[in-house]
């Protein structure tokens, strides 16, 4: 289930926090379980190519990363790093035994945010680990408050817009699935004529948290799209996933069971479109116009229905 952002402020999210630890020593990798492995989820990578296709797959929280390593030395991995938009705000903490102001000022030029010199002293290790993830989270924080539909507490659509071509990018470059959901609400206009706009405004803060509490991975996103309409984005999920969220969707809305008695159906339902990358795509765009035109098929086909197909 995925929480609102408002909800988010009360959580502490830092034992939930992923670390990725590069280094191709196992002492070391026994060293940095010891000292961080009972407070975060971490994990590990042998060389500087692992690293980058690691953090292009998985997005980790924090990286700390070696220098010295075959095939790609941490200099370079952080650099490829850092040319990958959605990484970017990454923390990258530099652990080397090279001692020397140039070692210390490549950390620094190939976008690392910290540096520290091996052997390492666990509080200093503990303590900086913690303070930048500190910051990240704040900052993480931060963005999503600027991104919060007031009404519905879902994301809003300039939040949706600055994500999408992020996530289309990253699907197309790693080769794996990416899947939108455009869902309005069936009727509303009539449902906001007889009920009142603050009824109307009850009706859509309960159909956004529902359609939340659908989203089962951290990456899938609700935003509001406008008026009474939803979009969601759904990383690696191909188009039989989304038929599955779809079908949980319209679902969760009936059983809400809001009285709508100037509907057909005589409560609140939802008309979903859903698009999946198919691999041909010349930009987010177009998955987005042609998760748009399956919801218009799905309203043209009598609402309540899922891309044009009318259930019973």
């Amino acid at each position: 289930m995925q929480p609102t952002i408002s909800e988010s402020l009360n959580q502490k999210p830092l034992s939930e926090a992923r670390i990725l630890v590069v280094d191709d020593d196992a002492i070391n990798q026994e060293m940095y379980r010891s000292m961080l492995a009972d407070k975060y989820k971490v994990f590990y990578c042998e060389n500087g190519q692992e690293a980058v296709e690691f953090c292009a797959r998985h997005r980790p929280d924090l990286v700390i990363m070696d220098v010295e390593m075959p095939e790609m030395d941490g200099w370079t991995a952080s650099k490829k790093i850092r040319e990958i938009p959605e990484l970017n705000e990454i923390p990258i903490l530099f652990s080397t035994a090279v001692d020397s102001t140039n070692a210390e000022l490549n950390c620094w030029e190939s976008g690392g945010s910290d540096f520290m010199q091996k052997p390492l002293n666990r509080v200093t290790l503990v303590n900086r680990v913690r303070t930048h993830l500190t910051l990240k989270m704040h900052s993480d924080l931060l963005k999503k408050l600027a991104f919060l539909d007031g009404l519905t507490q879902q994301y809003n659509r300039r939040y949706f817009e600055e994500c999408i071509p992020k996530e289309f990018a990253l699907a197309m470059r790693n080769k794996t699935a990416l899947s939108l959901l455009m869902i309005d609400i069936d009727f509303f206009k009539a449902y906001n004529d007889r009920y009142g706009h603050l009824k109307g405004d009850d009706c859509l803060r309960l159909v956004a948290k529902v359609i939340g509490k659908c989203m089962s991975r951290p990456t899938d996103i609700v935003a509001r799209y406008g008026g009474e309409e939803f979009v969601c984005v759904l990383p690696q999920t191909d188009n039989k996933g989304a038929a599955d969220m779809s079908y949980t969707i319209r679902e969760a809305v009936l059983d809400l069971n809001i009285l709508h008695e100037d509907s057909e159906f005589g409560q609140i339902t939802v008309s979903i479109g859903m698009a999946s990358i198919s691999g041909y795509e010349s930009g987010y765009f177009e998955l987005l116009s042609k998760a748009d035109a399956q919801l218009y098929q799905a309203k043209d086909s009598g609402r309540n229905c899922i891309s044009g197909l009318r259930l019973k």
